[in-house]
């Protein structure tokens, strides 16, 4: 415990923050984010992340590197840690600069070790045996020496929230690496325009095409409010479309969009159903935009539409050498265990969606806007195309993705949503020249423990991609499957 010492002592306005294991398992710069706080770590911390530190995963490389930290500043502090280390001692990781407002990044607060041993306070009330209740027993012990400061303790663990709630400890969760504070502010991509749009934001209106788009020139308070690539729209069911292309104060260039939901307007015999899908195959169809976020829930045509723009800039156009898809291997139920055969045979059970997709695109009367004569495919032209799309297509494995290059490829990242935000920044960096990489997800199905709605790397990738002028996003918002997922979507 700290004792009076040279150092000026802590005011009582800063607070003590206590740490479980999984807050630095799961963000190892977490020790760097308390700015003026302190921090205190119990010794069963430390036993953990001793316990986890071997393997190749995601966890035991962050452990490692908290590991590291903490030898450094014990290094720089010396033999005596009854006054705590100052934070500041090490230069902070570079990505703890990006979620301060701003100044000097490094902390100013310290950090304690447990010293000394927890009394026996909670042992009528839970085993302190246990790991999660010697941590809350270190926690109570402080706050029964500071008792003019606020202990809190940090957790992703609910359960050890929830327990420390009850015998009187302040606890909260780790939400340092929230994206936003509410899903409902998250980024859709699109914009609805009030009906007096034109009256308000025509003065010095203009027009003109080049290359065979049409292109306007509007002024207005509103276009302050938009992003690069955001689309906006009246709300008439069939007025136009636009995508903002620049933005300069009150002044914005807005791009007449194509229709892709009839006629010969279609992409590998695909047809928007509504009017997000629309928008998202003008994002998927750009070359200057390199990458694309799409999120909705299960039946919005994420898959579909990414495919057919897929294999439509591939095999048709030639823009990139092959289609490279990925995703999170979390099984919904039970693991079935140990899968035998190459990398792309033990991920194909994964990729169902993706066969799912293709057997609807190969299957049906129209192909590339080309009506077959026999208004169905035969068997010989479902195999040969089966076969070519198999050369065309790879499945990749995210556990061999470190080190990785990928030029002029289509990456897509499936199910993004279970990804940390670590690893999002870790596959998206993957892309060399000519890549493409497209993230689908949907943020209410998080298989992942101890990520969020707005801790998801795919909520991290759509707001710090936003406004990017070689991005996009849109969230499709209506499902376009049978009537009967439709209903079991909202009576289930």
């Amino acid at each position: 415990m700290p004792k009076a010492s040279k150092h000026p002592a802590p005011q009582p306005s800063t607070r003590i923050f206590v740490l479980d294991t999984n807050v630095l398992m799961h963000d190892p710069s977490s020790l760097f984010r308390f700015h003026e706080h302190d921090i205190v770590i119990p010794l069963q911390v430390l036993e953990e992340l001793d316990a986890a530190k071997k393997g190749q995963t995601e966890v035991s490389r962050n452990v490692r590197q908290v590991s590291r930290t903490l030898d450094q500043l014990l290094r720089e502090a010396g033999q005596d840690l009854s006054e705590g280390i100052a934070l500041h001692a090490v230069p902070p990781p570079h990505n703890v600069h990006a979620n301060r407002s701003g100044g000097d990044p490094r902390p100013t607060g310290r950090l304690y070790f447990q010293t000394e041993a927890v009394g026996d306070s909670l042992s009528q009330l839970l085993p302190t045996a246990k790991a999660d209740n010697t941590i809350l027993a270190v926690a109570q012990q402080w706050q029964n020496i500071h008792a003019k400061r606020q202990v809190t303790l940090v957790s992703k663990d609910i359960n050890l929230r929830l327990k420390a709630k009850v015998i009187g400890l302040h606890a909260e969760d780790y939400t340092n690496d929230q994206v936003l504070d509410d899903l409902a502010l998250l980024y859709s991509g699109c914009s609805e325009l009030p009906e007096d749009f034109w009256k308000t934001h025509s003065k010095g209106l203009q027009s003109w095409q080049e290359n065979g788009r049409t292109f306007y020139a509007v002024n207005g308070p509103l276009v302050s409010t938009w992003r690069v690539n955001q689309f906006v729209y009246l709300p008439e069911e069939g007025d136009p479309e636009f995508i903002v292309r620049h933005i300069d104060g009150e002044d914005a260039e807005l791009e007449l969009l194509h229709n892709y939901r009839e006629g010969r307007k279609n992409v590998w015999g695909v047809h928007a159903k509504n009017r997000e899908q629309n928008f998202a195959l003008h994002l998927l169809l750009d070359p200057e935009i390199d990458f694309v976020s799409l999120a909705g829930a299960a039946g919005t045509g994420k898959t579909l539409l990414t495919l057919a723009a897929a294999l439509s800039q591939t095999l048709d156009h030639r823009l990139f050498r092959e289609i490279i898809m990925t995703r999170v291997t979390v099984p919904l139920g039970e693991d079935i265990g140990f899968l035998p055969g190459t990398e792309e045979e033990k991920m194909t059970p994964w990729m169902g969606a993706l066969m799912d997709n293709l057997e609807a695109l190969t299957q049906g009367d129209n192909h590339g806007g080309h009506q077959n004569s026999h208004n169905t495919w035969g068997d010989w032209e479902k195999n040969v195309t089966q076969d070519l799309l198999a050369k065309r297509i790879k499945i990749r494995s995210l556990n061999f993705m470190r080190g990785r290059t990928f030029l002029q490829r289509f990456l897509i990242l499936d199910e993004a949503q279970n990804l940390t935000a670590k690893q999002m920044r870790a596959l998206v960096t993957r892309a060399g020249f000519g890549t493409k990489v497209v993230c689908l997800g949907n943020l209410a199905q998080i298989d992942t423990p101890y990520l969020t709605e707005t801790t998801s790397g795919l909520a991290y990738a759509i707001e710090r991609f936003a406004g990017w002028p070689h991005s996009g996003h849109i969230t499709l918002a209506r499902g376009e499957r049978s009537r009967l997922a439709a209903y079991a979507a909202d009576a289930l």
